[in-house]
């Protein structure tokens, strides 16, 4: 669970909920097969944070943007790209699981022809999601392009791909964060920047953001590598002990040493956003707010039960 400050909270509690009517409405709406609409509905509404369509709202909120309707349908796609890489992460001839936020994986409900099919539904309505509605269409076309790079070949497919081409063999520290960069950093990276896009914020004036993004999104794969060592399948919603024999930070470094490569990103991070804050003299502490996501790695470091 996160440890948030009020701040962060109340943004949450206001947003997700939005987010939710979004994705339990919509997803049906622009699907004409039963059984495949409810392989989609199924992972999309399965649970999760909405950390990604969060971090793109709370950009827009630190800019001083208004979130409408459309602002909210377009954040809200990314949600439908992360539960596409999901299910296929999920499928038997790739990581095998079943189990997913706390429920039977795709294909383990709906056999894996039918979840293959829900995670190309998916990809594809990421994409119209992103044009269908009443957004500039320069916003459409530098959305779109955006979000084809960070989920293709160049990146969270790359990522997936140097991720099944080299387990077994050993990475060495370099080529690990090029896997998790693209793999899990990607879409996270693409959230603040879509953030950026829809504000309309000249291209010399993201990089602190996206410093600030890149470094969450190494922090994000490192918990999630240390939470496999030390978490618990009922607090995390996923199996454990998965990653023997995969490129990990545990597994590469040690846990001592993954915990402090941990503290490292996380503190680019929020020097990243506190630059941000100066560079456009704005208050950036809803994003920082956002690192609180890895408070609880202290407990787990100190071998203390979380609530």
């Amino acid at each position: 669970m996160m440890k948030m400050g009020n701040r962060l909270t109340n943004f949450t509690s206001e947003w997700v909920p939005k987010i939710n009517k979004v994705l339990e409405t919509q997803i049906a709406k622009d699907t004409d097969q039963t059984r495949l609409a409810a392989a989609m509905s199924y992972s999309v509404n399965a649970g999760g944070k909405r950390l990604r369509p969060l971090l793109t709202l709370a950009t827009l909120t630190t800019l001083g943007q208004s979130i409408d309707d459309d602002v909210l349908k377009a954040a809200s796609a990314l949600e439908l790209m992360h539960s596409y890489s999901l299910i296929h992460d999920d499928l038997p001839a790739m990581d095998n699981d079943d189990l997913r936020r706390g429920k039977p994986t795709n294909h383990v409900k709906f056999g894996a022809g039918m979840a293959t099919l829900a995670g190309d539904g998916l990809q594809a309505l990421a994409f119209q999601w992103l044009v269908d509605n009443r957004l500039s269409d320069d916003l459409h076309a530098e959305l779109t392009l955006a979000l084809a790079k960070a989920a293709g070949p160049h990146g969270m497919v790359s990522g997936q791909a140097d991720d099944i081409e080299f387990e077994g063999t050993r990475l060495d520290l370099e080529e690990l964060q090029k896997l998790d960069r693209n793999k899990t950093g990607a879409l996270i990276r693409y959230a603040v920047e879509a953030g950026l896009i829809m504000a309309k914020v000249p291209g010399f004036q993201r990089q602190s953001f996206l410093k600030f993004a890149e470094n969450f999104g190494a922090a994000f794969q490192i918990y999630d590598d240390i939470l496999d060592v030390v978490g618990d399948e009922k607090t995390i919603g996923k199996p454990v002990h998965q990653d023997a024999g995969k490129n990990t930070y545990p597994n590469l470094m040690g846990l001592t040493k993954a915990y402090q490569a941990l503290d490292q990103v996380v503190g680019q991070a929020v020097s990243a956003i506190d630059q941000a804050g100066r560079d456009l003299s704005i208050d950036t502490s809803l994003l920082k707010d956002f690192c609180s996501y890895f408070a609880i790695k202290d407990e787990k470091r100190h071998g203390k039960t979380t609530g």
